[in-house]
């Protein structure tokens, strides 16, 4: 570190002074230039290039977890804790997440759903349970911009977001539309939101009555009961930002994170560091393997099937593994199909 700092100094003072302040000899300075590379440095220096590859297409946004794991998935064997000293090294930094900021106006007459979700966040299958918020961001010194998203409880995809200057009931309306017209789900689906009145209004409840949706709300002023959508919010806001110069950019920057960084890209932890999208392509294909008994006949395992058959609660990998994870997996949708017929 001594010789590496001299290096970094000599076109600022005279070599000979530098040694003395690091009490080193001159000889050895220069034979320490005069040495060539270690090996260990060479590759420190390749992987940072990686590294930093990774930090800037997130723009910034990745920690070493999600580096590390971009650069397993190019097949670089190294560990978390080199990532993290080659990190340290060149100054790279994530956004650190904000603090929380309620925006639900529960002050209102319109009735309201038990909390039949009961902080269960997880889901068998695409469809069988939505989350729902809404949040804040600031436009410029006073504007305000609000933004409500529908998430997948399955793989955490937002399947439905809208923007909207005020928050009212066309505003939720809005991003319930997206999710349903881009999901198409079934009756049954349970719908999950606090007790705002944009979610309780009465336009808003009837097209959950008018598609078989069953709604459930979190209790008055606990926001544990809807935490994947405080959490979701909380990563836009760290990852994304809460203040944008006007309106229009604002919808872009919001469009250019959901639908092209989260969605598609954004490793998350739930998933086994993989992003929302890639999570469904690898369950459905793992479901594309799976034969099911349904009216007496043997079919493949498809969507309208699906949701009048409940599967046990798997993993990806595990169902996609060895015949006899499918196997497992095939009896047991068998033997429900039964039960359900």
């Amino acid at each position: 570190m001594k010789f590496a700092f001299i290096a970094a100094r000599k076109a600022e003072h005279t070599v000979s002074i530098l040694c003395r302040c690091m009490e080193v000899a001159r000889s050895g300075f220069y034979a320490w230039c005069r040495r060539p590379e270690s090996t260990r440095a060479r590759e420190d220096r390749r992987l940072k290039v990686l590294v930093r590859a990774s930090f800037d297409e997130s723009q910034q946004r990745y920690g070493s977890p999600r580096i590390h794991e971009d650069l397993i998935e190019q097949h670089e064997q190294v560990s978390r804790k080199r990532v993290i000293r080659l990190m340290q090294a060149d100054g790279l930094v994530a956004r650190a997440r904000k603090r929380y900021t309620g925006t639900t106006m529960s002050d209102h007459d319109q009735p309201v759903a038990a909390n039949l979700l009961d902080r269960d966040f997880t889901a068998d299958r695409p469809n069988q349970r939505w989350v729902g918020d809404t949040t804040e961001l600031r436009i410029g010194d006073s504007g305000r911009l609000y933004l409500a998203a529908v998430l997948d409880l399955f793989s955490r995809f937002v399947v439905g977001w809208a923007v909207s200057a005020v928050n009212d009931r066309h505003l939720t309306i809005k991003a319930l539309d997206m999710a349903l017209q881009r999901r198409g789900p079934g009756v049954g689906l349970l719908h999950h939101s606090d007790q705002g009145c944009t979610y309780a209004s009465e336009d808003y409840q009837t097209i959950l009555e008018a598609r078989g949706i069953v709604c459930s709300m979190s209790r008055r002023g606990n926001c544990y009961d809807n935490a994947v959508m405080e959490s979701f919010f909380s990563t836009v806001k760290s990852e994304l930002g809460e203040h944008f110069d006007s309106h229009g950019h604002a919808k872009m920057d919001v469009f250019d994170y959901i639908e092209v960084f989260y969605n598609q890209r954004r490793r998350h932890s739930t998933l086994g560091q993989i992003s929302p999208a890639a999570y469904e392509r690898q369950a459905a294909r793992a479901i594309a393997n799976v034969t099911v008994v349904h009216g007496g006949k043997a079919i493949p395992w498809e969507a309208p099937i699906a949701e009048s058959i409940s599967l046990p609660r798997f993993t990806v990998g595990a169902l996609a593994g060895s015949a006899g994870s499918r196997l497992t997996t095939q009896e047991s949708a068998t033997h429900s199909t039964h039960r359900s017929t």
